[in-house]
């Protein structure tokens, strides 16, 4: 049975870990908001984008072969996955189910004989990476974002994507991050960014703003679609990577205010189940010592 000094050191011990997770939520709290309305910024103009690339898309495919970036390079097997997990801990599942999305689709591509390469952003999701699969992890970025997250940042990272695109390092390219839904929900998201892909429901929506476009005027293009296709898909690239690291940053900083708070709450219940504790011990040490003064004073 521990000590009343052991318990004594060990409550003032929860207290200050409490105290410092209380701060960390308050910190992630008043991060979450300038995130989270970045994030929810970024969406219109990323996805009204992406459906009218789709839009040029369709008009290209009927006419000519179109860019690389549209078209890939007539082959599917070597993928490179673009994995955005975060520099720091303490944020919950955040960087777990992004390290295990990962790993799965690693672990698929390979079954059916693909070769993948791994571009990581963010120490943890590399730092796990590199002890499970060494061999993939190809070249990795640390502090994206670190004190604000800027578009420059963006286009680095594409930068790079696009460079071992041209060199003919891999074939397909896809994106693996956390998508942000509430401060308590980060949805896993797998993306195809190159060759240039949409997902159903925005080929769905690009298809609508087709029919309403044809419905009201037909268009001409100067230049050429697949001149302002070859110009755009670059670009929609790097807008595609800064949605994913705005996604990212705001799912980061809801995992984390959620974790510290029930890192706050877990230290408060241990707090009174050792202060509950502590009193039974100290009232079992007083009466012990009652009754061996009575004890005592009878046998005088």
């Amino acid at each position: 049975m521990p000590s009343l000094k052991d318990l004594k050191n060990r409550i003032a011990s929860v207290k200050s870990t409490q105290k410092i997770t209380a701060a960390m939520k308050m910190v992630a709290a008043s991060k979450l908001r300038r995130a989270q309305e970045q994030a929810e910024a970024g969406r219109p103009y990323a996805e009204r984008m992406g459906r009218m690339l789709a839009s040029l898309a369709a008009n290209v495919s009927s006419d000519g072969e179109g860019p690389k970036l549209m078209t890939g390079t007539g082959k599917q097997d070597t993928h490179l996955l673009v994995v955005i997990s975060s520099d720091r801990g303490l944020c919950g599942g955040f960087n777990g189910t992004i390290v295990r999305e990962a790993r799965r689709q690693i672990a698929r591509l390979e079954r059916e004989g693909k070769t993948v390469k791994v571009l990581t952003v963010g120490r943890k999701g590399r730092d796990q990476l590199r002890r499970t699969n060494p061999k993939n992890v190809v070249h990795s970025y640390e502090d994206i974002g670190r004190k604000r997250l800027s578009f420059a940042e963006a286009d680095m990272i594409t930068a790079k994507v696009l460079e071992m695109f041209e060199a003919g390092e891999y074939d397909v390219a896809s994106i693996v991050y956390n998508k942000f839904k509430s401060a308590m929900t980060q949805v896993v998201t797998f993306q195809q960014v190159i060759p240039f892909a949409l997902s159903q429901s925005d080929a769905a929506e690009a298809q609508a703003d087709e029919g309403q476009a044809e419905a009201k005027a037909l268009y001409e293009f100067e230049p050429e679609e697949d001149q302002i296709l070859a110009e755009l898909l670059p670009k929609n690239l790097s807008i595609q990577v800064y949605r994913s690291l705005l996604e990212s940053a705001a799912s980061e900083q809801g995992a984390r205010m959620t974790a510290m708070d029930s890192a706050t709450r877990n230290a408060g219940d241990m707090i009174n189940k050792l202060t509950l504790t502590y009193n039974r011990t100290r009232q079992a040490v007083i009466t012990k010592e009652l009754i061996e003064i009575i004890s005592g004073a009878e046998a005088i």
